[in-house]
């Protein structure tokens, strides 16, 4: 039997709970239904905004392109004598990239420089990976029946010159790896973010980026430094115009499944028996990468001591062309024979 003392704190059958256990409940209703409120209107702004901005910008005219295995490459070129050396830009970038640098290496070279598929206005067809980008580049390097060029790759096109070099090392005359690392994992988003973001939000999310002037001059401006000229209108279609053409969304949403192209450290380091000259150049205040990466990279490669641009950050061929050109030059002047 249960005594009087045992039943006399017990709460009497069918009390109603304590106050502060009420009050928390109906908080929790009132945020869940303002969440829902939220979600709703959300998705009505999303795909009433997509439906709005679905209008597809056409690619400016006089645009040049080769084929290259499955893929149409867009590229340009500059000057009209002496050694070939072409240049392959890094994620978020395109042909025109190279625009300040190219004309003062044109004075003694003949310049190319390239879309890899998914960026610029080249045709995108995955998958959107450091093999298949390769590909697209030693197939580039056929169909303009280059000899030896130097092969230059800026951030994430580090990774493209340094596999083109290793699977056919007697086409390049000289390598050269602009402000990257050439890594996997060495900068950019993983390859699990475009699984963050779903549809219908992430086409809003990306086509307000893309329309956002004063986005895409801040981003610019973090990359780029103090040194580089302020973006006009023509400015920001270079940047702004390639995602805005037919398939370029897909392609961005592509890109970020496969992640940002890199190597294996131990694949990398196989530059090291590549009788090839090589440089590293990095801007001195680059914070894409750790202060040691320069260092870092050259011995990974087998390179000498990397140049270092002071004052420049990761867009050194913007911001500083001159110096990088004095140090493609003295790479082409040792070019192999």
């Amino acid at each position: 039997m249960i005594s009087a003392e045992e039943t006399a704190g017990a709460p009497a059958v069918g009390t109603h709970a304590p106050p502060e256990r009420s009050r928390a409940r109906r908080w929790l209703r009132r945020l869940a239904a303002a969440a829902a409120v939220l979600v709703v209107a959300v998705t009505v702004f999303s795909f009433a905004y997509n439906a709005a901005t679905a209008g597809r910008a056409r690619p400016p005219a006089g645009l040049t392109y080769v084929r290259t295995g499955d893929l149409m490459t867009r590229y340009r070129v500059w000057g009209s004598g002496g050694s070939p050396i072409v240049l392959v830009h890094g994620a978020a970038e395109s042909a025109d990239t190279w625009a300040r640098l190219a004309p003062l290496l044109a004075r003694d070279h003949r310049v190319y420089a390239i879309d890899l598929d998914g960026a610029g206005y080249t045709t995108r067809r995955g998958p959107y990976t450091v093999d298949h980008q390769t590909r697209q580049l030693l197939a580039f390097l056929d169909a303009m029946r280059l000899d030896r060029p130097v092969l230059a790759g800026h951030s994430a096109g580090a990774a493209i010159v340094a596999e083109a070099v290793l699977r056919a090392p007697t086409r390049a005359g000289g390598l050269l790896l602009l402000d990257g690392d050439a890594l996997a994992g060495g900068a950019g988003p993983p390859s699990f973010v475009h699984h963050l973001v779903i549809p219908p939000y992430r086409t809003t999310l990306l086509r307000m980026v893309v329309r956002s002037d004063r986005l895409i001059r801040t981003i610019y401006s973090s990359q780029c430094g103090p040194a580089c000229p302020r973006l006009d209108a023509a400015g920001l279609d270079v940047w702004r115009r390639p995602y805005e053409v037919a398939g370029a969304e897909a392609g961005v949403w592509g890109m970020l499944r496969y992640g940002v192209a890199g190597l294996p450290a131990s694949r990398l380091a196989l530059l090291r028996g590549v009788n090839l000259p090589k440089a590293v150049v990095y801007g001195a205040e680059d914070h894409v990468f750790a202060k040691t990466s320069a260092a870092d990279t050259a011995r990974r490669i087998g390179a000498p001591p990397p140049t270092l641009i002071p004052g420049a950050r990761h867009l050194t061929m913007i911001s500083s062309p001159d110096q990088v050109a004095r140090a493609v030059e003295a790479l082409a002047a040792q070019r192999r024979p």
